[in-house]
């Protein structure tokens, strides 16, 4: 099963979202920043490496926060989606290299923005209160 990583990046009592480029799949959908695990990398790396090339900033990788599985209509395999906690430097500049845009959201607005179908579950948890971040 591919596997794909998330970074939840909490700042400022804030979350960080990204809106995927329109040119890209799923256009102008709102994520977390992350990507697929490459052959032969451990998530941790593979999540480092996504967040280097998504956002130019280098990472600690925490805890696994969240997993679900999820199967989009037009793909037949079922990948797994992990969210990691991740820390950046409060000093880090993101830079935007791959992302139409990104916003610091306070966790009850997380439902407000049009999230891949993949992300909803854990939106509406943190939104909801029902799992924590802090």
């Amino acid at each position: 099963m591919p596997t794909v990583v998330a970074a939840l990046i909490f700042q400022d009592s804030k979350l960080l979202v990204c809106q995927r480029r329109r040119d890209d799949s799923n256009p102008l959908k709102w994520e977390f920043p992350g990507g697929k695990v490459e052959l032969g990398e451990s998530h941790a790396d593979a999540l480092a490496r996504e967040l280097r090339e998504e956002l130019g900033v280098e990472a600690a990788i925490g805890i696994e926060f969240f997993r679900t599985g999820y199967r989009y209509k037009e793909v037949q395999d079922e990948f797994l989606l992990i969210f990691f906690r991740v820390e950046i430097a409060s000093s880090a500049t993101l830079q935007n290299l791959v992302f139409e845009r990104f916003e610091w959201s306070d966790l009850a607005a997380l439902p407000q923005y049009d999230f891949l179908q993949a992300d909803k579950e854990l939106v509406l948890l943190l939104a909801s209160g029902s799992m924590r971040l802090d």
